[in-house]
């Protein structure tokens, strides 16, 4: 009996998917940030919710000092992952380097609902108050 009980149909575009995803982690390894960077973006434009994906292109604007995009694509990430501490940190360290200071304390107090321990948190915030 076919249909009901029979396995969900693979997702065809799942092998390419992986390679693309190794072949940009490859770029970011060999340093070639501009490179990844557009093959990254051409990558989402047919999956636009890949997380590893956004991360990466969110973690390279961040490396190159340009915050405001950085944090848009980590808003992206948190739309699919609310609870992504490490998205969350990147995303205050951004507002900190933009001056923003209430968003800064917004995401770390988001993280300390998460994680109540995190150093990191309890480190920024200190930097906030000197």
């Amino acid at each position: 009996m076919v249909g009901l009980f029979s396995r969900t149909p693979k997702d065809p575009q799942k092998k390419k998917n992986i390679q693309k995803l190794k072949e940009i982690r490859n770029l970011v390894k060999e340093k070639k940030y501009d490179e990844a960077l557009k093959t990254s973006t051409e990558y989402l434009k047919k999956v636009p919710h890949n997380h590893d994906v956004l991360f990466i292109v969110g973690g390279i604007y961040y490396m190159k000092n340009n915050y405001s995009t950085a944090i848009s694509y980590f808003d992206k990430i948190l739309e699919i992952a609310t609870y992504d501490v490490s998205v969350l940190l990147l995303k205050a360290y951004s507002h900190q380097k933009l001056g923003e200071n209430k968003k800064v304390i917004q995401c770390c107090e988001k993280i300390k609902e998460i994680e109540p321990k995190n150093k990191s948190v309890s480190e920024l915030l200190k930097q906030l108050d000197s």
